[in-house]
């Protein structure tokens, strides 16, 4: 996979839990675990938004491309 999530790096950063990243989202915990253990194939803009928001952080501070080949460095 190309995209990696770092969502459990800033839920760390931040001291969250998973379920209160979910309150603040509403977004189910079952879905935001799909997203945070990069099982995910698609995410919605809106929802990256609010991650964002509730995280205070960038797309980019979730969000990483890593060139084919290279995920296991």
């Amino acid at each position: 996979m190309a995209i990696i999530v770092n969502l459990d790096v800033m839920m760390a950063k931040r001291k969250m839990s998973l379920g209160e990243l979910a309150q603040k989202v509403d977004i189910t915990m079952a879905n935001l675990s799909i997203l945070k253990n990069n099982k995910a194939r698609a995410v919605r803009f809106s929802t990256l938004e609010a991650i964002c928001k509730a995280l205070d952080c960038q797309p980019g501070d979730i969000l990483e491309f890593v060139p084919d080949g290279e995920e296991d460095r």
